[in-house]
């Protein structure tokens, strides 16, 4: 279950990346380069896992300090 985790990680982000890139280069005039989104899909996409697994997922103890 882990692997489809991060699979679908790698297709979205490497997918939503080169969007996002594409929409700036072409609102800022400039030329879409697949190997720069490439390279920033994959910084992001490591980032993202990087985060996933430093959150804890064991849910907040229940305190009633009302």
């Amino acid at each position: 279950m882990n692997t489809l985790r991060f699979l679908w990680t790698f297709i979205w982000g490497f997918l939503l990346i080169h969007m996002a890139s594409y929409v700036v280069n072409s609102m800022s005039g400039g030329h879409y380069d697949f190997m720069t989104a490439t390279v920033l899909s994959v910084i992001a996409i490591v980032v993202i896992i990087l985060i996933a697994q430093v959150i804890p997922s064991e849910p907040a103890a229940d305190h009633d300090h009302h």
